[in-house]
């Protein structure tokens, strides 16, 4: 039985909407230092039996959990897991440095760049760019029903990156005037399939009609070592507008030949050959 912290950090994980798959992995391997601080010996051992279980379960679509519950040991040592959570988190925000780092390479001057949701390698990568005096401009979607899109718009701003806002449904028109497509991913699977927000699909898409260089930032550990993109979980949520029920499946497949490079700490790779 995980303590109530635990469970508590768990439905937090659950109800996260905004903050995508390496903000819950970086919230998972807080949750296993709490554990640590809790329990030893034989309790912690089944509990860490328990998490390898529940972690995952959180969001089944996004590799960074099934990961993360499989870098932890099982073992009554608090201090070995204590040091391995630890050790997740600096290894994830190491990535993050190199992906923005390695991603900023790729925006030339005075590009165009359209992005879709909100991913915290992308904005990474959009940091770096800015700091090293490169001049570009942002197109993002809105991203409904959660509306993840303006959240990176408050991010941009302060930064004083150029942006403009579009709705989901333009995501066609504005396409044909980005010069490179940068994205964010929950999984990518052994395929080299890319599960990322609903949406994203089409905005790889539009940007393979248009000739726009689509590629996707994501940490190593979002790559899934065991599932191809047929048996990925795709999560459905309840949704409902003025009384009607709207679908709302929170994921989209992308195969990998819409994919330029996926942009990752280890450099970019070319999938699937290099998955």
């Amino acid at each position: 039985m995980l303590p109530p912290e635990i469970r508590s950090i768990l439905e937090e994980m659950r109800a996260e909407r905004i903050r995508g798959a390496s903000y819950l992995a970086r919230r998972g391997a807080e949750a296993y230092i709490k554990l640590a601080e809790l329990l030893s010996g034989e309790e912690l051992r089944e509990a860490l039996k328990e998490m390898r279980e529940e972690i995952p379960a959180v969001n089944r679509t996004m590799a960074s959990l099934h990961n993360l519950a499989r870098f932890i040991p099982i073992t009554d040592n608090p201090d070995l897991v204590r040091s391995k959570a630890e050790e997740f988190i600096r290894l994830s925000e190491e990535a993050k440095r190199e992906i923005g780092n390695i991603g900023s390479e790729l925006i030339d001057e005075n590009e165009v760049i359209i992005t879709h949701s909100f991913s915290s390698a992308v904005l990474e990568i959009f940091k770096a760019a800015k700091k090293k005096g490169k001049h570009f401009k942002v197109i993002l979607t809105e991203s409904a029903p959660d509306y993840e899109g303006l959240v990176l718009a408050r991010e941009l701003e302060a930064l004083e990156i150029p942006f403009e806002v579009i709705t989901d449904a333009q995501i066609g028109i504005f396409a044909k005037k980005a010069t490179l497509a940068f994205v964010g991913a929950d999984n990518v699977t052994r395929d080299g399939a890319v599960i990322n927000k609903a949406g994203t699909y089409l905005l790889a898409l539009a940007c393979h009609d248009n000739g726009v260089p689509f590629y996707v930032a994501a940490e190593s550990f979002k790559l899934h070592p065991e599932l191809n993109s047929e048996e990925v979980e795709i999560v459905e949520r309840p949704y409902a507008r003025q009384g009607y029920r709207v679908r709302n499946y929170l994921f989209d497949i992308t195969p990998w030949k819409y994919v330029r490079g996926i942009v990752t700490e280890l450099g970019i790779l070319v999938p699937p050959k290099e998955i």
